[in-house]
């Protein structure tokens, strides 16, 4: 999906998916915050964000919504934006169409804010680099700077260490069990371990160049999520019997497995399950546009 240029004052735009390869907590800060290494890959399933220039200083927020509008990511991002470039004058309409699923660990929230951080800067002419447009993006959530970074990356920290990671092109089965679970009660629970060893980058670089299409070292979350919602067992194994290497993404509930392409058949699924099949993007539709 490439971005469309509707008019000089609008803009439609796509906001991708990520699928976590693996995900360790490797510790935990004296805030509370966990410390985490992961490989985040771009996937072709996407948002669609529609943007349009007021001649107010409103942020107006519609199309699909999953709480208030003052409360939704997309609108606090147009905020934090207008913000940082010292321009409370600035207005917009946001509105977007949701193909990802809510607390499915996909990322789609993070990454409707941060296409719409890319939008805005680009149609309120701010000139934002994207170092500065991470920076901002951390404000928001831990996955904001990713997909402003806008490539596969080794994500360190809290999420805002990010290195140029390369993952071989590959096809996707997901499934989502149709119904999300919370991230902060998953990072909340007292079974979660706290304390996987820390590796260097290298060490998953010569894994999934050895191994590949086998994934290195797991998902931390996946044991505690799988106990919260068991309807990720069930994908997990729905894709267990055509002989794939499932995991979870994030904190869940979605899961995947690498897969020829394609594709096997799923065969009948819950009528509330989606599936997707979907391919890895080497980086962000809209990644040129902060060159």
């Amino acid at each position: 999906m490439t971005p469309d240029v509707t008019a000089r004052s609008a803009l439609r735009l796509p906001a991708p998916a990520k699928l976590n390869l693996f995900l360790h907590v490797i510790g935990r800060r004296e805030d509370g915050k966990h410390l985490l290494q992961s490989i985040f890959t771009l996937v072709s399933l996407a948002d669609e964000i529609d943007l349009v220039v007021r001649s107010d200083d409103r942020i107006v927020r519609t199309g699909d919504l999953l709480c208030c509008a003052e409360d939704d990511l997309c609108t606090r991002a147009a905020r934090a934006l207008k913000t940082a470039a010292g321009r409370p004058e600035l207005g917009a309409n946001i509105s977007v169409q949701k193909r990802i699923p809510a607390g499915a660990g996909l990322g789609g929230g993070s990454s409707d804010a941060a296409t719409t951080l890319i939008g805005l800067n680009r149609l309120w002419e701010l000139d934002f680099s994207r170092a500065e447009l991470m920076k901002i993006g951390e404000t928001l959530g831990a996955d904001v700077p990713f997909f402003i970074w806008g490539r596969s990356g080794f994500v360190e920290g809290i999420g805002e260490r990010i290195s140029s990671f390369e993952i071989p092109q590959a096809e996707y089965e997901i499934l989502w069990p149709g119904k999300g679970v919370s991230t902060a009660e998953i990072f909340r629970s007292p079974n979660l371990t706290r304390n996987t060893e820390s590796l260097k980058m290298s060490v998953f670089s010569k894994s999934i160049q050895d191994n590949w299409p086998d994934l290195p070292g797991r998902n931390d979350l996946q044991p505690v999520a799988e106990n919260v919602e068991p309807l990720i067992a069930q994908a997990l194994e729905a894709l267990k019997r055509l002989g794939l290497r499932p995991r979870m993404t994030g904190s869940g509930s979605a899961v995947f497995a690498v897969t020829g392409r394609q594709g096997p058949a799923l065969g009948d699924l819950p009528s509330n399950w989606r599936h997707f099949r979907v391919r890895s993007l080497h980086e962000h539709p809209l990644c040129g546009w902060m060159n």
